[in-house]
């Protein structure tokens, strides 16, 4: 047998390449993320353009399975399938205890008019632009732009930047939003697929109704639920009894969400909405996030799975395809699609109905949200999907059919380009936090006029701070105290002025020691502080 020292090949290429982007990420990441406010999802794709096919070529997706379009089809489905199964289901857990049961309402309207408003202008455009399809395939196309995806929001809506001036109802509602809408997407997509492959009108309809709404959506929810709810209370009582390890706790993340898309897939229903009701019905009552507050399991997860799969969709992204005569697809298309998609999508119809919706609260919310819907692996997922129930297209694609199984990869492959740009890029740009409440104010209670509260103006006419206008006055010798309710919504607190009088040096020392004790067990949701001001004798 002969010694051969060096063994090269392309998966022991691709293993030291990828493994060596996340050390050599992983060394700069408190600079990269902290200081520029680029997450991961930026870097892992130009990384995975630079190793893929049109780059050094040492990571190739479309040349796996020896490049059979439906091989390749389904190896993108199911690698994209376990990535966002494990985001839903860990966005499903860490929101707060029973976050879906207060917050309904605002998550209806996100789900409802405001995608069904994405939904149809993305399809219009799309027909507009792209003359070989007809309006129908169009709206299949869009329904893979409507759903806002998980995998990037967590780059984008996670780190440091928004947690500082993103407030915490804010990050909590598009989280919830990007975990169940990739499921919920769905119904649009299939709307369309019966319309075009059915023979009848009626047939796609009650298909649409039966074999989607009840069979795919309705029983996704509720199996998932059903083994969040089950699996819930079985580490309960194995925690009582003392029958569970600390490492086993955090293995949930992985393992609970793999069984769930696992036996909801072998059903036929919706895995990505049973994986979300999984884990949020898994992590109701907040019991399991007190287990594992003190791990950091789930964000490594996080951060390899987010960084394994966009270094995938960096390799797998099919360049030469946004330029085929045969697909009517041309760059300058694609570009105009880009800008009007990121413009009409959701931005419009946020700001129309923002003061309907409970957790947006002011316009620069609105215009937050509306501007925040990336669109990334889901979008990937969903028009691998839609190419699986279509004809193989012919070179070149014959008939509408053979032509929408062709094109929608490319161009939704284009509109992700484009939110990984725009979205990734711009949160160090958006000029948002300066008048959010989540940031922090100090009111000051030293005189900042050199006598206390006052100036003179012309005429010995007094002028106050303008913080004074904000605040009730009191009469001498009477002492505001803070008066701290926990809200029940988000964890978070609730702070009124409460004026008390002779409240004796002693008792105001005990209150403040207790007012320390309270905020160091309970620190109040994401990175607001407490807003306190006292006036009385010095």
């Amino acid at each position: 047998m002969r010694f051969h020292p060096f063994e090269v090949s392309i998966p022991h290429i691709a293993y030291a390449a990828l493994g060596g982007f996340v050390v050599l990420f992983g060394m700069f990441s408190l600079f990269i993320r902290e200081k520029l406010y680029i997450g991961e999802a930026i870097w892992a794709f130009l990384f995975g353009v630079v190793i893929g096919p049109y780059g050094a070529n040492i990571f190739d997706p479309r040349g796996w399975g020896g490049g059979d379009r439906e091989t390749i089809n389904t190896i993108t489905l199911e690698v994209t399938r376990v990535v966002l199964a494990i985001g839903v289901f860990a966005i499903g857990v860490e929101l707060p205890k029973a976050y879906m049961q207060r917050h309904w309402k605002s998550l209806l309207f996100l789900l409802g008019p405001i995608m069904t408003w994405g939904w149809f202008i993305s399809g219009a455009l799309i027909y507009a632009l792209i003359p070989g399809l007809n309006f129908l395939s169009s709206l299949a196309v869009a329904a893979c732009l409507t759903p806002t995806d998980p995998i990037l929001a967590a780059a984008v809506v996670g780190g440091k930047y928004a947690d500082k001036h993103v407030p915490a109802h804010l990050r909590h509602l598009l989280a919830a939003e990007s975990g169940c809408n990739d499921g919920a997407a769905f119904p649009f997509l299939f709307l369309a697929l019966y319309l075009i492959i059915d023979s009848s009108t009626g047939r796609a309809i009650s298909d649409w109704f039966l074999l989607l709404w009840l069979y795919q959506v309705v029983m996704g929810i509720v199996f998932g639920a059903l083994l969040g709810f089950g699996f819930r209370h079985l580490m309960k009582f194995c925690e009582h009894k003392d029958l569970i390890d600390r490492q086993s706790y955090v293995a949930q993340y992985v393992s609970l969400a793999m069984l769930t898309i696992g036996a909801t897939t072998l059903l036929g229903s919706d895995d990505l909405l049973a994986a979300f009701s999984c884990g949020t019905a898994f992590a109701w009552d907040g019991f399991f996030n007190k287990q594992t507050e003190e791990s950091v399991f789930s964000s490594v997860i996080d951060l390899l799975f987010n960084i394994a799969a966009f270094v995938f969709v960096g390799a797998w992204m099919p360049f030469s395809d946004f330029s085929n005569p045969n697909l009517t697809l041309s760059v300058w298309r694609l570009i105009v699609i880009g800008i009007l998609v990121m413009i009409l999508r959701r931005l419009p119809i946020v700001i129309a109905l923002y003061k309907w919706i409970p957790d947006i609260k002011t316009f620069r919310e609105a215009v937050f949200s509306g501007h925040f819907g990336p669109m990334g692996i889901g979008a990937i997922f969903i028009s691998t999907l839609a190419a699986e129930q279509l004809p193989t297209p012919h070179d070149p694609p014959q008939g509408q059919e053979e032509l929408l199984s062709a094109s929608i990869q490319p161009i939704v492959a284009f509109m992700v380009l484009c939110s990984i740009a725009v979205h990734g890029l711009s949160i160090p740009f958006f000029t948002f936090g300066r008048r959010v409440h989540s940031v922090s104010r100090t009111w000051s209670r030293h005189d900042t006029f050199g006598t206390f509260g006052s100036r003179r103006g012309t005429g010995g006419r007094t002028i106050l701070p303008e913080w004074t206008t904000q605040i009730r006055h009191v009469q001498p010798g009477e002492e505001i105290v803070i008066n701290r309710d926990r809200m029940a919504d988000d964890g978070g607190r609730e702070e009124s002025l409460t004026p008390v009088a002779g409240t004796s040096s002693e008792e105001e020392k005990h209150q403040q020691t207790q007012d320390e004790a309270e905020k160091t067990e309970n620190p109040p949701d994401g990175t607001e502080t407490y807003q306190e001001w006292r006036e009385g004798p010095p």
